[in-house]
């Protein structure tokens, strides 16, 4: 019994607030709504008066709320019928009145408007006939200037002002002016429909002129990107102005390379941050003469045992890596691959501890594209490094091969037997993810995945694999920087790397699904477009 009495009171309403009530429509189809009006039309229509306001009836049951709301969005003849009774009381003299006078403002207003069209158009014949006349004038002017000028036997065959008004004469309002030979030949409608369009033309906004795709580019800087901001103007003074001292303070040069190199000035910083050229500006040169020098003797000296019994093993898998690389737009061009196969050879017979790893492959490429920026000003990816000049070849394969070496001096034993190295770095990442996030080590665990598995690859290639190029370049950017940052900085990328793609870590519930992830994780959240 108690719950039929809990149902009952579970439907007791206000029978004045259900929804669905009845609301006046002010449209098209309706005059609007007065209550004044409303209120005679009820007295007229002999309308019982309004019930005295009081507290209204409640619904106690369910049924009884039903019977009041059946209706509720039924349209009823009320509202019809108040239509119509207003409309009777209207005075159609008025309308009348009113609906004339609306008609014959909107026909003076018409007929002022063909006035000025027409006004606006005689007025652009006149400017059009007279722009046409001082373009011949100008024409015949600057004919009269180049016959003088061939007379007087001048080298410079137009002047500055003259060739700016002979580039500009075209343009007349940011619209291209037709002369009157080009105009289209047609019946006087097609001329109206001309005329009026162009007085559209005239009422919009005035475009600008359309941009080559020459000056386009010009407007950008080397890297494709937009024009530097003044904060990138400020660091790219910054660092040429520490460049251009007699010794260049390294510690100073560190700290602004930390968040990032201008393109401009990137490859003298990375040479000297890597230690292949010293800080006294003057001995630079013929430190550069000499290590090249060197380098090249190393060629006539070893290259030619590339196929020797001793040293085709190594050369054999050289040259199968090389093609793996990217971006395969560079790698696979034969230049690019003659002088990848032997900066690799030549670092492999004078490493006989470790020789050549594959992996290795991979740190060549970030060198090789930043020192040829110094020689080109669009995207390496696209160029023909072939078209080069051969000095410039030279120096970039030679200044490559020591910035290389530089690097694998620091990492070595990553590639030495057993890569040791990399074993030691992989456990340290492992212990430093359990105490930076315990969760993310734990769901490791769980599902018994090593991290050996998927962070050898991180520790081999430098993340080369994971990541693009652009973003390559720009995390070495840091690791120069750093003292230690091929070997111990590099630990704490790849720890971030587990840390800020956490969520997706955990989401995943068996182990191939986590091998996937970490394998992949920075391409399929999007990470490299940022």
């Amino acid at each position: 019994m108690s719950n039929d009495g809990n149902k009952k009171q579970f439907w007791k309403r206000n029978a004045a607030k259900v929804p669905g009530s009845i609301q006046h429509v002010y449209g098209a189809q309706h005059p609007p709504f007065d209550p004044l009006l409303h209120a005679n039309l009820i007295k007229a229509g002999n309308r019982p008066p309004p019930a005295t306001p009081g507290k209204p009836k409640k619904a106690t049951t369910f049924q009884e709320f039903e019977s009041i709301t059946s209706d509720a969005w039924d349209v009823g003849d009320d509202d019809d019928e108040l239509l119509a009774m207003a409309a009777q009381n209207l005075n159609i003299e008025v309308v009348m009145e009113t609906a004339n006078k609306v008609i014959e403002n909107h026909s003076k207003q018409q007929e002022r408007q063909r006035q000025d069209d027409t006004t606006e158009l005689e007025q652009r014949g006149e400017d059009t006939q007279e722009e046409a006349a001082e373009d011949d004038k100008e024409e015949e002017e600057e004919e009269d200037e180049e016959d003088e000028e061939d007379r007087a036997g001048e080298g410079d065959r137009t002047s500055p002002e003259v060739s700016f008004a002979s580039q500009s004469s075209p343009y007349t309002e940011g619209r291209l002016v037709k002369s009157q030979s080009e105009a289209p030949i047609g019946s006087p409608k097609d001329a109206a429909g001309e005329h009026a369009g162009l007085h559209r033309q005239r009422s919009l906004p005035h475009r600008p002129p359309v941009i080559p795709l020459v000056a386009r580019m010009a407007d950008q800087n080397t890297s494709g990107t937009p024009a530097m901001t003044e904060r990138e103007a400020s660091r790219l003074d910054k660092f040429k102005q520490l460049l251009a001292g007699p010794n260049t303070d390294l510690e100073e040069l560190r700290k602004l390379s930390w968040s990032g190199i201008p393109r401009q000035v990137r490859p003298i910083t990375w040479k000297l941050l890597s230690g292949y050229l010293p800080a006294n500006a003057e001995r630079r040169e013929s430190v550069l003469q000499r290590k090249r020098q060197e380098y090249f003797g190393f060629i006539q000296q070893y290259y030619d045992s590339r196929n020797d019994e001793n040293h085709q093993d190594t050369y054999r898998q050289i040259h199968i890596d090389i093609p793996r690389m990217s971006p395969e737009s560079l790698v696979l061009q034969p230049k690019v691959t003659e002088i990848f196969e032997r900066i690799l050879f030549i670092w492999a017979i004078r490493h006989p501890a470790s020789g050549y790893v594959q992996g290795i492959n991979d740190l060549v490429t970030p060198f090789f594209v930043v020192y040829v920026f110094e020689y080109i000003e669009e995207e390496v990816e696209n160029f023909d490094v072939s078209s080069l000049q051969e000095e410039a070849l030279r120096n970039i394969e030679a200044d490559s091969f020591w910035c290389m070496s530089k690097l694998l001096d620091g990492i070595q034993d990553n590639y030495t037997f057993a890569q040791p190295g990399i074993q030691r770095k992989v456990k340290a990442l492992e212990e430093l993810v359990s105490r930076i996030d315990e969760s993310v080590h734990r769901h490791m665990q769980q599902y018994e995945v090593e991290y050996l598995q998927f962070a050898f690859r991180w520790m081999n290639n430098l993340l080369m694999r994971e990541l693009p190029l652009r973003c390559t370049i720009r995390l070495w950017d840091t690791y120069q920087a750093e003292p230690e940052g091929f070997s111990h900085f590099h630990l704490y990328v790849c720890a971030a790397f587990l840390v800020r793609w956490r969520k997706e870590i955990l989401e995943e519930r068996d182990f191939q699904g986590l091998m996937i992830l970490c394998r992949t994780f920075p391409q399929c959240t999007g990470a490299t477009r940022k």
